[in-house]
């Protein structure tokens, strides 16, 4: 899988939140994008995506050398965020039974193997309105781990998880990195510093 993208640009109104940007993103390779609060990391991940349009420029998708267009690259992708909002009137459970419909868990992993994961069996029949911002987080963390994806996407990965939460996204991030594209979206070095590869968007104003 191949991400590039080419004079990329991104604006709200007139101001650019970044432009002529360059840059491969590449299987078995993880990329830091960094800047401060507010810099635009998070546009540039949706953009990514494909979940936010650019301005000028394109971003071109290929898997063996074929076109992937941009419609169905949401196919390929995970991507977890506080931002991205969860189905709150599911339970876990029905959740999960959803989410499957649209993204296989790897090595088909059973729902049961999955609530252990991350930790929350306990729960599985609670509304995920009634989860806690870290017990969110956690939920969609092991989402993106655990579902097959050849892009992975994580904005501000270990916002909202408290220690012991942080433990587990460290202990458990090295082990999903394998045959994808990884994007991590932070300024908390703890977060990438696993990463081979940095873009800083302040590079590209």
């Amino acid at each position: 899988m191949k991400i590039e993208l080419i004079n990329a640009g991104k604006k709200f109104r007139k101001d650019w939140i970044f432009k002529n940007l360059n840059y491969t993103f590449e299987t078995n390779k993880t990329y830091a994008i960094l800047g401060p609060n507010g810099s635009g990391k998070s546009t540039l991940l949706q953009a990514i995506s494909g979940i936010m349009p650019i301005n000028e420029g394109s971003v071109l998708y290929t898997k063996n050398q074929n076109n992937i267009d941009g419609d169905s690259i949401y196919k390929s992708i995970v991507f977890a965020s506080p931002y991205l909002e969860l189905i709150e009137e599911f339970t876990l459970e029905e959740c999960l039974v959803f989410h499957r419909k649209l993204k296989p868990f790897s090595e088909d992993i059973s729902n049961e193997a999955f609530l252990d994961f991350v930790f929350l069996k306990e729960h599985r029949h609670k509304e995920i309105r009634n989860f806690s911002s870290g017990m969110k987080q956690r939920l969609k963390l092991g989402l993106a781990f655990k579902s097959e994806s050849s892009i992975m996407i994580l904005d501000e990965p270990t916002s909202n998880l408290d220690e012991k939460g942080i433990d587990w996204y460290l202990e458990n991030i090295k082990n999903h990195l394998q045959n994808k594209i990884v994007l991590i979206g932070s300024n908390e070095k703890r977060e990438y510093d696993f990463c081979g590869k940095s873009l800083n968007i302040m590079d590209y104003k």
